[in-house]
């Protein structure tokens, strides 16, 4: 109870106090304390720190607006830009050239590769029997060459036989003709030694009876006269005889001179015509082709118009048809066996060009076809810069124009060296899949676009490398001299097979 009246009474007690304070007398100034902080000059201390504040403002915003928006207006005024910009290059998809199951893939995506880099490879199994079944068929037809060659030489053997058969024929046939000469001048002679051999028996029978003759003379005279006309018969026997083999009649027509043959008999007797008939059989063999309205002796002259027989025949012998069949199977056996040992060595997948392995598809076992995208490789040489500018724009704009290039994945640290290389021939709504089409009289004017080609100048993909489809800003500088091929044109000059690039 106490403790309670003791904590009222304080309670009461701080309110009168507080009244007492309030009526408390006034302090002459005498008693005042002094006055210990200069007010006064903290306010104009402060003031004058503004007035410089704001003097130093008024200066520094002038000499930053001549720093740095002179040199950005300059750069507005001589170059132009855009912001839709990106890294574009090659893209070279990966595919077998002939169908297998893969045994071994040796990338993976992000890898890089360099030309000629085994990048995948094939069961080579199959191609390899393949190989060795063509290279049998090559032995064979190699074998059937050497045969129809041997048998060429043996046509030609005979075909060297018969023209020699074909000459002796005619020369037959002329010694039967002399022969048949010579005959009948034996005619002629025994003719006249028949005359003579009548003249004198008839004679000695005349004068056998008055005796001036003996019987002997008489006797030997008429043993002449049959002597005679046995030699005539003979004579006339052998020319007829000679007549009879060269395919005359035994006695002219008419009873006329037994020297009476044709003139062309040497030509169409029929031994030579079988030679000749023998002879083209066997030149047509050869690969040469005779009339048979050709005289025989035409045929002997033309070989011998060819200069050395030796020669002549070792060129039909080349030329043979025979030869040539076997020739041709040969060398389309080699053909074959050839695109065997390509298709073999193209079980191994390569890289064709320099650059970096991405959408890797592909895994051991797996059986691709022809053609089949197992990977594609990414070029980091060959890349460039598509600049999409307004169409207001391009008027600044030439081939040959220098290029300051700032990609985003480097920021304002490093500004690569381009080069304006050309202009695409229409804006990429035109080159959409759907046109638009204004006939309606619904067109609406809207600035286009148009892709701009800039070449990297100096770009070196191991130190600073560019991915292709990062965002880039170019700064055209339209005030500078265009340099370089096609320099300040709108077209590129006509592209040649030997233009870099021109079999990419």
């Amino acid at each position: 109870m106490s403790e309670q009246s003791n904590k009222s009474a304080s309670i009461n007690a701080q309110p009168a106090a507080d009244a007492d304070a309030s009526v408390a007398p006034e302090v002459s100034p005498s008693q005042a304390p002094p006055d210990s902080s200069p007010a006064p000059q903290k306010a104009g201390k402060a003031s004058w720190q503004r007035k410089l504040l704001v003097r130093a403002v008024c200066v520094a915003v002038p000499v930053g607006l001549l720093a740095f928006g002179v040199p950005w207006l300059q750069e507005m005024l001589s170059t132009a830009s855009t912001d839709d910009a990106f890294v574009n290059g090659h893209v070279t998809s990966v595919a077998p050239r002939v169908a297998g199951q893969i045994s071994r893939v040796l990338v993976d995506d992000n890898n890089r590769v360099h030309q000629g880099d085994l990048l995948a490879e094939l069961d080579k199994e199959p191609y390899q029997v393949i190989v060795s079944q063509k290279q049998a068929a090559v032995d064979t037809a190699q074998a059937d060459l050497q045969a129809a060659t041997a048998a060429v030489r043996a046509i030609e053997a005979e075909a060297r036989s018969r023209r020699w058969n074909l000459q002796h024929a005619v020369q037959d046939v002329d010694n039967q003709v002399a022969l048949l000469h010579a005959r009948a001048a034996v005619v002629d002679k025994s003719k006249a030694a028949l005359a003579l051999a009548q003249i004198e028996f008839d004679r000695a029978r005349r004068l056998v009876p008055a005796a001036d003759v003996s019987r002997a003379v008489y006797d030997q005279r008429q043993a002449q006269l049959t002597a005679a006309g046995a030699e005539l018969a003979q004579s006339m026997a052998e020319a007829q005889q000679v007549r009879v083999s060269l395919g005359l009649p035994a006695q002219p027509d008419g009873g006329g001179d037994l020297n009476q043959v044709p003139p062309d008999l040497d030509e169409t007797f029929s031994s030579v015509l079988e030679a000749q008939a023998g002879l083209i059989q066997s030149a047509a063999q050869l690969g040469v082709v005779h009339s048979f309205n050709q005289s025989p002796k035409a045929m002997l002259d033309q070989f011998e118009k060819l200069g050395d027989i030796d020669k002549t025949f070792d060129q039909y012998e080349a030329n043979a048809p025979a030869v040539s069949q076997a020739e041709a199977k040969l060398e389309a056996a080699k053909r074959e066996l050839a695109q065997a040992e390509l298709n073999l060595r193209y079980c191994d997948v390569v890289a064709e060009i320099d650059g970096v392995v991405t959408r890797r598809n592909v895994n051991p076992g797996n059986y691709v076809q022809v053609g089949q995208n197992l990977m594609a490789v990414r070029s980091l040489n060959e890349i460039w810069v598509d600049a999409n500018f307004k169409e207001t724009q391009l008027g600044d704009l030439r081939i040959g124009q220098p290029v300051d290039l700032y990609v985003d994945m480097y920021g304002g640290k490093r500004a690569f060296k381009g080069r304006v290389a050309g202009f695409t021939m229409g804006t990429g709504s035109t080159l959409a899949l759907l046109p638009p089409q204004n006939a309606t009289g619904n067109f609406v004017k809207v600035v286009q676009r148009l892709p701009v080609r800039i070449d990297l100048v100096d770009y070196n993909a191991d130190q600073t490398p560019l991915f292709i489809g990062t965002s880039v800003v170019p700064y055209v500088r339209i005030n500078e001299p265009a340099t370089g091929p096609d320099a300040g044109k709108f077209l590129q000059s006509a592209a040649t097979a030997s233009a870099p690039g021109a079999g990419q």
